[in-house]
């Protein structure tokens, strides 16, 4: 039997970089969401962090306005991104770890140790209509606590996996991606929705992309990085064209 069609997500994140770094208007981070969904993208990830580096306030209200697929808004669980994503009722809201002096998002959230924090802002995001996903580790004993938080959606961070890819780690790439399989299997089992993300690229995905738990991949960097050669486009539809291969 064939498994599911495997949605993809595009993170602007990054041409919004592109864009602060001059403190101007160019590149446009909405017209690069516009063009990815032109080219397949099934919904876009952005992410407001509180330093707002890459990502501003108006793109995110922007997005809302003319996208005609679903946001995942990207935030940290604090009350005033709970207060944004309140006002604005994106499709989604994926919660992550922050820490002000990192690079990009290092690690899943510690849903375990944080639980009496997260429970009453997963609840009201919940009520308000959004679909809550959470970044985590892929482990299993993370599943349990996601389901018991009542999140239908977990994000599984595959960064570990993708770095052990790059340094040409056989092992550490066939213990990654079985920790990530056990995680999806798992997850499912209890009901949950299983999505995957961080590092993924044309040279990681398939094996993720894969395994017929996992509903959606979410892809920002190298998306925008392979877009400098040869148009962002042709990045999605390349990796549409991946995720399609390895899903058939």
């Amino acid at each position: 039997m064939p498994s599911p069609p495997l949605r993809l997500g595009v993170n602007i994140d990054h041409v919004a970089t592109v864009r602060n770094a001059r403190a101007g208007h160019h590149p446009d981070p909405i017209r690069a969401a516009l063009a990815a969904v032109e080219a397949g993208a099934d919904g876009i990830t952005a992410h407001l962090r509180e330093d707002r580096r890459h990502i501003r306030d108006a793109d995110v209200e922007a997005l809302m306005r003319v996208l005609s697929v679903p946001l995942n808004f990207e935030m940290a669980a604090t009350d005033e991104m709970v207060a944004i994503a309140l006002r604005l009722r994106p499709h989604a809201a994926c919660l992550v770890p922050e820490k002000r002096e990192e690079r990009t998002t290092e690690g899943g959230l510690d849903i375990v140790g944080t639980r009496a924090h997260l429970a009453p802002r997963i609840g009201a995001l919940s009520e308000a209509g959004i679909r809550v996903s959470l970044f985590v580790e892929p482990e299993e004993a993370v599943m349990d606590m996601a389901r018991r938080l009542e999140a239908p959606v977990v994000e599984l961070h595959t960064g570990r996996y993708c770095e052990a890819v790059a340094e040409g780690d056989a092992a550490g790439t066939a213990r990654e991606l079985a920790r990530i399989a056990r995680a999806a299997e798992y997850g499912a089992g209890l009901g949950l929705e299983v999505h995957a993300g961080h590092g993924l690229a044309l040279d990681s995905v398939a094996p993720v992309a894969r395994l017929p738990q996992i509903a959606e991949l979410n892809i920002g960097h190298a998306l925008i990085g392979e877009a400098i050669f040869v148009g962002l486009a042709r990045a999605v539809a390349d990796m549409r064209a991946a995720m399609a291969a390895a899903r058939t």
